[in-house]
């Protein structure tokens, strides 16, 4: 296991008991990001990053009991704290590495990634691991419930221009890992990013 995951894992690990007491009014932001994907009864869909897996029911609820929820994440406290909130029963939980996603090709409809491109080891090799695992045409939202601004202001720093978040970056970035980015919001409620597998 690389440091990056090792940094991960401790970092989650710590923080899983009280992650969603720490951000409890999230749950419209998440339901409102979901819908940008605009999944259908019976897809297939994957939140890479899962966590806690608050994406889990408003995902759930956009494929129908016909669609495939998937929830993984690399933190099996993250997992066993979805557990406890009962989110398990919107989806499938894999305690997998999303750089190497245990999944065929082209086998899903959407990835939904909440706060997941600033974890990656190696991000554009990463973002086209979840390209790989989604059919030509489908959908990947790269979300997070505060906007670049208020999440560095939060964290007592500035954003600098080579953050990856950043509108020229982040489109760079998934144009050259098999993605075209459709739409980028970035306001102090919501960082949102919607991009369409390319063939």
């Amino acid at each position: 296991m690389s440091d990056d995951h090792t940094h991960v894992q401790e970092f989650f690990s710590a923080r899983a008991a009280g992650w969603d007491s720490r951000f409890p009014d999230d749950g419209p932001a998440y339901a409102a990001a979901v819908a940008g994907l605009g999944l259908r009864e019976g897809d297939r869909v994957l939140d890479a990053g899962c966590g806690t897996g608050r994406a889990l029911p408003p995902l759930r609820a956009a494929v129908g009991q016909s669609g495939v929820v998937m929830g993984a994440d690399l933190t099996s406290a993250m997992l066993e704290a979805a557990v406890r909130a009962g989110r398990d029963r919107d989806g499938r939980l894999l305690l997998a590495d999303v750089t190497a996603l245990p999944l065929r090709s082209r086998s899903l409809d959407a990835v939904f990634g909440a706060g997941l491109i600033s974890h990656l080891p190696q991000p554009a090799e990463n973002v086209r691991e979840l390209a790989r695992v989604v059919r030509p045409g489908g959908v990947l939202a790269l979300f997070h419930p505060i906007g670049r601004a208020a999440l560095a202001a939060r964290q007592g720093r500035q954003i600098t221009p080579d953050d990856l978040r950043a509108e020229s970056n982040l489109r760079a970035l998934l144009t050259g890992s098999g993605w075209r980015m459709t739409s980028y919001v970035d306001e102090d409620a919501r960082f949102l990013a919607l991009a369409v597998r390319e063939d």
